[in-house]
């Protein structure tokens, strides 16, 4: 209980630090707005805002702000994507793929405002439920990882790239581990952390410093999605907003077991390094239909499979940062992107982390949740304007602030250059299948591996059993061979053999 009281008196100083500046108001107001009209806008993601807004402040504006800037984008794009999805049945987002399936049929029987206020506090509550586990857990673990040195952060940084092509990969594993390597082989590109001898720079100097984190995430994310979003436009009729848009208390009541459960869904799935809030929807929305007695109305119109998806992938965004600030492992695209902001600011999450940044974080997506909640209930209609706008207008639009965005970091032309031959790799890597989320996480967690796992051979004068005869650094190897093994086709078999008998 002291624990708990600690945390909230903690938490409520750094709220009451933020909520007496009025800047705060500032930042928090437009970046929620300017969040949620990316996640309206089919094409355009949480990821890509995030992107945008790390190239444009990142290191130039006090981390306070940069960070209200970040997370709020990050929480109103979540939220956003479910305009299009109950209007247009085309997803804002991949994170609101699923509200797509109940929130569209809800709208063609005239239920669209009922749909969208539960939408939107369904989103609220989920943040909420997210963000709570993130002030609770990350303690935790950070007690925990105190006791990690750099022979445990190699092979956690190491597992975070393994598993983020796992779980990413729509088609054969290896194409994510792949991607992921990818990622690692540019990150050894500069000065070597430890010699400072130069590495694979070909006589140029602007690699000397390595492959600058936010050229890479404007190439990855936004150049491969404008690209495609010009050559697919999507054509689609908004339907007419029929109805308030308020809370349904009623239907909030009787589905608060499904809205729990989805939260609990929402931050477990999100704490998996690499996962994302797409998969958290389709998680939640999956489990939801299973155990539901109202099961078969999913996908015709049922509140409580938009409850289900909405409130897990809007929580999952708490579970996320669970292992970035604590492990300096992304739990999401987007929670890779707001890491590339962190490492521009010389912050560097992980077992060292300041604990007044984690509390500032807590408190910066408490205020983002309520400013996206009052926003989504009073000025909706503003957003289902933005729907109407054609992608041929607002991507050219969006290539300009990303080769601003990119311009902006100070290796001038040259990151331009870089911007463009990441997008063209990334856009390739699309069109064949390869995820390119491995790719960023890759790029950003590769110099710590490359770091600790040789300063653990050089203080054990080459020794490898300094990786087995430390326990944690022993637990985390198994892991890492465990997912390798557990990939190939013969073990896959064996599993499903094992699982069949005890079954």
């Amino acid at each position: 209980m002291d624990f708990v009281l600690m945390q909230l008196a903690g938490f409520g100083g750094a709220f009451w630090a933020l909520a007496v500046d009025p800047l705060t108001y500032l930042y928090l107001i437009s970046s929620v707005f300017l969040g949620i009209a990316f996640g309206a806008l089919p094409g355009l993601t949480a990821t890509l805002a995030v992107t945008i807004l790390t190239g444009f402040f990142g290191n130039k504006i006090p981390l306070d702000y940069a960070l209200i800037a970040l997370l709020g984008a990050y929480v109103g794009a979540i939220y956003g994507g479910s305009y299009p999805s109950i209007l247009l049945n085309i997803p804002g987002t991949a994170a609101s793929a699923a509200t797509a399936m109940d929130g569209y049929p809800l709208a063609k029987a005239g239920r669209g405002g009922e749909a969208l206020g539960l939408t939107t506090t369904a989103s609220f509550i989920g943040t909420v439920i997210g963000t709570f586990a993130l002030l609770v857990f990350v303690w935790v673990l950070l007690l925990i990882s105190q006791n990690i040195a750099s022979p445990e952060k190699a092979l956690l940084a190491l597992f975070g790239i393994l598993l983020s092509g796992t779980l990413m990969s729509e088609d054969l594993v290896i194409k994510g581990w792949i991607s992921g390597l990818i990622g690692l082989a540019m990150a050894m590109v500069g000065l070597d952390p430890l010699l400072s001898e130069p590495r694979y720079t070909f006589g140029w100097s602007y690699l000397l410093s390595g492959f600058q984190v936010v050229p890479v995430l404007m190439g990855a994310f936004a150049v491969p999605q404008i690209i495609e979003g010009m050559r697919h436009v999507e054509a689609g009729k908004v339907l007419a907003l029929k109805g308030r848009i308020l809370p349904n208390l009623a239907a909030m009541k009787r589905y608060l077991p499904t809205i729990g459960r989805s939260g609990v869904i929402g931050t477990g799935v999100g704490a998996l390094p690499g996962v994302g809030e797409d998969v958290a929807g389709w998680v939640s929305y999956g489990v939801g239909k299973s155990v539901s007695k109202e099961g078969h109305k999913f996908g015709k119109g049922s509140l409580e499979g938009l409850l289900s998806s909405e409130t897990a992938n809007n929580a999952c965004i708490g579970g996320a940062l669970i292992p970035l600030l604590v492990l300096g492992i992304p739990g999401s695209p987007p929670a890779a992107a707001l890491m590339g902001a962190f490492k521009i600011n010389n912050v560097i999450p992980g077992p060292t982390i300041d604990p007044e940044i984690i509390l500032r974080v807590v408190a910066i997506l408490v205020m983002a949740s309520f400013t996206m909640f009052l926003m989504g209930l009073f000025t909706a209609r503003i957003f289902i304007k933005i729907l109407r706008l054609p992608q041929t207008i607002f991507l050219p639009i969006v290539m300009v602030l990303t080769t601003l965005g990119s311009f902006s970091v100070g290796g001038g032309i040259n990151d331009l250059y870089l911007m463009l031959g990441v997008g063209a790799v990334a856009y390739l890597m699309n069109l064949m299948k390869y995820p390119i989320a491995p790719l960023v996480i890759g790029v950003i967690l590769g110099g710590l591996f490359d770091e600790t796992f040789r300063r653990s051979l050089f203080l054990s004068d080459g020794d490898l059993s300094v990786f087995v005869s430390r326990p944690g650094a022993a637990i985390l190897l198994a892991l890492n061979i465990a997912l390798i093994v557990a990939q190939i086709p013969a073990a896959k078999r064996l599993f499903a053999r094992v699982k069949g008998a005890a079954a």
